[in-house]
């Protein structure tokens, strides 16, 4: 006879029930996962700051629209400061007098634009009998593309001043820093370094140049100060120890010298200038009096 086959066993309701998930684990599952999400925005967010927060304070422009033959100066392009390849990382304009006489200046310009929007300085300061470097940091110009910063700024003025010294033979002792807006600032960090040059010319310095980035609404959405390392502070001053010219402009009828031209232990002078367009005599006669004051 056929063997029959055993009946199936009746199958409980327990084992056709699926596992329970607690509303806790649950939850906190959802909790941590919107935690992950809200986590990484925020990492995105703070990279993304810090990849971008240097176009707050620094507005470079490419194209060279003017140079000094504009203003019927012979000039030469410099190209110099190569790197490990040979390749010159920066360029400049030297406008020597004729003959060349001994005193050199170095031009550092502000954040924004190139050497083009300079032409008119510098007709000045060469009408003042110096020799003028001066020059394009990386990011402007046609020196070397790369994202401006406090650190590359500070190397490109230490390599004009290597450039100058080594290559042109000029002794540091002959050497003015010249700088205005940010490069006044930058004149002001990369003077007190190098107490071996004959002075430095702060045109109008700015108070707070990194509130441009700091106040901007972005920032508070992340710890900006640890993310951007530029600072540009004023109180370098306290270390300048060498001659110094500071140039301000008049904002009222009270005229208050800068917090940081008191802490200057060397000597110092400072002039007011006239808002709107400089006048000449208001410029140049200082100009001319503080350098005929360092001697030869």
């Amino acid at each position: 006879m056929p063997r029959k086959s055993p009946a199936p066993r009746p199958v409980s309701a327990t084992s056709q029930q699926p596992p329970l998930i607690s509303a806790r684990w649950l939850a906190t599952s959802v909790g941590l996962t919107i935690a992950a999400a809200a986590v990484c925005a925020w990492a995105a967010l703070c990279l993304l700051f810090w990849q971008g927060s240097w176009q707050l304070l620094y507005h470079p422009a490419a194209a060279i629209t003017r140079t000094p033959a504009a203003a019927s100066l012979s000039f030469e392009s410099v190209a110099f400061d190569p790197d490990n390849a040979g390749q010159p990382q920066l360029t400049a304009w030297w406008i020597p007098q004729s003959p060349i006489s001994g005193r050199a200046a170095i031009y550092l310009h502000g954040a924004d634009g190139n050497l083009s929007n300079t032409v008119n300085l510098l007709t000045r300061l060469h009408a003042a009998g110096l020799n003028v470097f001066a020059i394009d940091y990386r990011g402007y110009g046609q020196s070397h593309q790369s994202h401006p910063s406090e650190t590359s700024l500070r190397e490109d003025a230490d390599a004009a001043i290597a450039y100058l010294t080594a290559t042109r033979h000029i002794p540091a002792a002959s050497i003015v820093l010249i700088g205005s807006g940010l490069g006044a600032n930058l004149a002001l960090e990369v003077a007190a370094a190098h107490p071996e040059l004959a002075g430095v010319i702060l045109d109008q310095p700015i108070a707070a140049p990194m509130q441009a980035v700091f106040s901007d609404a972005r920032a508070r959405l992340v710890p900006a100060h640890a993310l951007v390392h530029d600072r540009y502070d004023l109180n370098a001053a306290s270390d300048l120890h060498i001659p110094t010219l500071w140039l301000e402009t008049e904002t009222g009828s009270t005229q208050q010298a800068p917090d940081a031209y008191a802490q200057i232990p060397s000597r110092k002078m400072l002039v007011w200038l006239p808002s709107g367009p400089v006048q000449a005599h208001t410029f140049d006669a200082p100009l001319a009096r503080w350098i005929d004051s360092l001697g030869h």
